[in-house]
């Protein structure tokens, strides 16, 4: 098995999946291929999973496991999130890949901007996207660079822990749901008397979990967290539509009080067939994005107001993002306009800059 995966790892693969009765299979540059010719036995596959299981109580009921998450390790090769499941009747593994190395900003292609959104010192910071999107990254990214530029007591809260941070110039605790803390719930409400500069949640899952990590930005602390939801405006109307419809004013008060930045993602095949790109919208809560969160007739205000706001705040659209993208070669403009947000208005843009002899900055807002 250890054989297998460092051959995935090796070709690029970001995860791996393990299911009795079929192949291994890897995720490379975004198409899920065969490893293997041989099918895996519901045996094997439990006793792949066995070894995966990090928690002798936990092995020890493994056939009352339906779903499990927990983390795993190579030596010399990485770490990876595992995903225990069942389906029909017998166990599949699903392995994320977790680089060794924390990333930072450039290598994973995202703007200057976000570096002045991770020096803010209070307030709520969301990254969004799908799932396999890279939002785990771009959390550990802004981890990294807090970790060299500052000095802060940092906790996070995650189910499994992912990437392993070494202490430099901050503190970084890292609590792993489960086995560290009973829940995001518990362990959110005891961070909150730990003394914490910066508070990461892997993930705002419900109601009481938003509550309090907007109780946390109002109080003084800067909350990271991630949501599943394709752009800025569908991430506010997401946050708001959790709480019962008669709290959804008060709720939209504190989120045009905290929320300072919402990053979201999406990954593309490159060009080239090498791996895949970000393409990231960035928006930095101004005080006219703050109205548009006040009013729910205004949401879809917002996207304008990210666009308008590139060469002063260093925000971004999908758009923006995709027609950079293409204008430096590294996305086609076929699977380019397939992502946009609105594919016919990228599409108008793009045959705008043909028209206009191929400046494809005058259209982006750069003044040719």
């Amino acid at each position: 098995m250890e054989k297998i995966i460092r051959h995935a790892v090796e070709r690029g693969a970001s995860d791996l999946h393990i299911k009795a009765g079929d192949v291994f299979r890897a995720r490379v540059n975004g198409q899920l291929i065969p490893l293997t010719k041989d099918r895996l036995s519901p045996e094997q596959t439990r006793a792949i999973a066995l070894q995966l299981i990090p928690n002798e109580r936990d092995r020890e009921r493994i056939d009352e496991l339906q779903d499990y998450d927990c983390s795993w390790g190579l030596p010399g090769l990485g770490r990876f999130r595992v995903n225990i499941l069942r389906q029909r009747g017998t166990f599949m593994i699903v392995m994320r890949v977790i680089p060794i190395e924390i990333p930072t900003f450039e290598q994973l292609g995202l703007p200057a901007s976000l570096g002045e959104i991770t020096a803010l010192e209070r307030g709520l910071v969301l990254v969004t996207g799908v799932t396999g999107s890279g939002k785990s990254s771009t959390q550990a990214a802004m981890i990294g660079f807090m970790n060299h530029a500052m000095k802060r007591h940092v906790v996070t809260l995650e189910n499994p822990i992912e990437f392993l941070h070494r202490d430099a110039n901050c503190s970084i605790t890292q609590r792993e749901v489960g086995s560290d803390t009973a829940s995001f719930r518990e362990g959110l409400r005891s961070a909150l008397r730990q003394d914490p500069d910066v508070l990461l949640i892997g993930e705002m899952r419900d109601t009481e979990s938003i509550d309090i990590a907007l109780k946390a930005a109002e109080t003084g602390h800067l909350v990271i967290s991630t949501l599943h939801t394709r752009d800025a405006a569908a991430t506010i109307s997401r946050l708001v539509a959790v709480f019962p419809r008669e709290e959804q004013e008060m709720v939209r008060i504190r989120l045009a009080d905290s929320l300072q930045g919402v990053v979201s993602q999406r990954l593309l095949p490159r060009k080239s067939g090498d791996g895949r790109v970000l393409a990231a919208e960035i928006m930095i809560v101004t005080g006219a994005i703050r109205d548009c969160i006040l009013d729910p007739q205004r949401l879809d205000e917002i996207r304008d107001h990210i666009a308008e706001g590139r060469s002063a705040y260093g925000m971004q659209t999908f758009d923006q993002a995709l027609m950079e993208l293409v204008r430096t070669e590294q996305v086609d403009y076929a699977v380019a306009r397939a992502a946009a947000t609105n594919p016919s208005d990228f599409e108008l843009q793009v045959n705008m800059l043909a028209g206009s002899g191929g400046h494809i900055e005058a259209a982006m807002g750069f003044g040719y």
